[in-house]
C-alpha cells in the first residue's frame, strides 16, 4: 500500500510516498480502508519539530530523540471498514467510519490502517462526506473540550481569538449553536465573512482592531491558536470570566477524550458543526499540503484525499 513516511525532522520535503506493507487486523481491530485524511498543525509541528519550549523535553521523549520513532503522520481518518478481526462486534466490513489516530501512533497518511474496535472510531455521520468527516475529528474535539471547562451558559459573551482556523471555525460553531452563546470572532480581513457565516455575532479584524477596547466585557475567552498573551485575554473578561488557551485546556483522558468524539458526532448529526474546509490535495502531493499550512493562513481543514470513495 501506498503511505506518505518520513524518517528525519525537517520542512515539507522530508515527507515522501513509499510503498509499505499492509497491516492486518488483530482479534479486536478493524482494517480501514482510508479515503481522507487531513493536514494539521500538529503534524506539520511533529514533521519539523517545532514545538513549544514548555513541551520542547517530553515532545523529544515522545517523538523520538533524534528522528521520528512514529514514521507515519495524520491524526484523523474517514474510510470504509475493509476487514475486522475475530473478536469485533460493533463494526462490519463496509461500514463507512471517521476517526481519531492520536492514540494509535497516527498513521492517517496511508491508504489502509487498523484500530481497535473501543477506540476512537465511529460510524461516519451520514450527513458529512468522507473528507469533512475527516476534517470533523480533530478540531471538533478540541473546541468542545475546551468550551466545555467553560462553562458556558446561554446568553453569555464568548469571545474566539483565532476563530478561523479548525479549532476557531468548530468553536464558533459550538459555541452559538450548542452552548447558545453570543459569539465575537476574532481574526484577519480575509476571514470576517466566514466567520460571520458559522454563527458569530460580531467579527473583529485583529489587523485593524483591538478586541480590549471594549473593556471586561466577556464571560468566556478562548484562544483557539495559542497566540494571544494571557494578560490581554484577561484584560477582556468580566470579573468572574474564564480564560481558555487551546494548549492549556484541551488536555484529557483517553476516557474523556473518547466521550468528546461521540458527543461531536451527536452534534454534527443533530446540525450543529459542520467542518469547514480549505483545500483538498491528493496524497502525491502531501508536500505541497504541508507548505500550504506552514504558511499560517488555512480557513478551517486541508485535507488529504488518500483513496476515491
Amino acid at each position: 500500500m501506498r503511505a506518505v513516511v518520513y524518517t528525519r525532522y525537517g520542512p515539507p520535503d522530508v515527507l515522501h510516498v513509499q510503498e509499505i506493507a499492509r497491516p492486518g487486523p488483530s482479534a479486536n481491530e478493524v482494517l480501514i480502508k482510508v479515503y481522507a485524511t487531513t493536514v494539521t498543525i500538529g503534524d506539520c509541528r511533529m514533521r519539523s519539530f517545532t514545538v513549544p519550549p514548555e513541551q520542547w523535553l517530553f515532545a523529544r521523549l515522545y517523538l523520538g530523540i533524534w528522528k521520528p520513532r512514529r514514521k507515519i503522520l495524520g491524526m484523523e481518518l474517514a474510510g470504509e471498514i475493509e476487514a475486522v478481526g475475530p473478536e469485533v462486534t460493533r463494526f462490519k466490513v463496509g461500514d463507512p467510519v471517521f476517526a481519531s489516530t492520536f492514540e494509535v501512533n497516527f498513521g492517517g497518511y496511508a491508504e489502509y490502517k487498523c484500530l481497535p474496535e473501543e477506540g476512537m472510531l465511529a460510524l461516519k455521520p451520514a450527513k458529512l462526506s468522507f473528507e469533512e468527516a475527516a476534517a470533523a475529528v480533530g478540531g471538533g474535539i478540541t473546541a468542545l473540550r475546551c468550551l466545555e471547562r467553560g462553562r458556558i451558559q446561554p446568553g453569555q459573551q464568548v469571545l474566539i481569538y483565532g476563530a478561523s482556523g479548525a479549532v476557531g471555525t468548530s468553536a464558533v460553531q459550538l459555541a452559538s449553536r450548542h452552548f447558545g452563546a453570543e459569539v465575537t470572532g476574532v481574526c484577519s480581513t480575509a476571514n470576517l465573512d466566514l466567520v460571520q457565516a458559522l454563527g458569530a455575532v460580531k467579527v473583529i479584524d485583529y489587523t485593524r482592531d483591538d478586541f480590549r477596547r471594549d473593556g471586561p466585557i466577556y464571560d468566556v475567552v478562548f484562544d483557539a491558536v495559542a497566540k494571544l498573551p494571557p494578560t490581554h485575554a484577561k484584560k477582556a473578561l468580566k470579573p468572574t470570566g474564564i480564560y481558555l488557551n487551546v494548549h492549556k485546556h484541551s488536555n484529557a483522558s483517553r476516557h474523556v477524550r473518547r466521550a468528546a468524539f461521540l458527543a461531536l458526532k451527536e452534534l454534527i448529526e443533530a446540525g450543529k458543526l459542520k467542518p469547514v474546509i480549505d483545500r483538498v490535495y491528493p496524497l502525491e502531493q502531501i508536500v505541497a499540503a504541508h507548505r500550504y499550512v506552514d504558511q499560517g493562513h488555512k480557513k478551517g481543514n486541508v485535507v488529504i484525499s488518500v483513496l476515491p470513495a
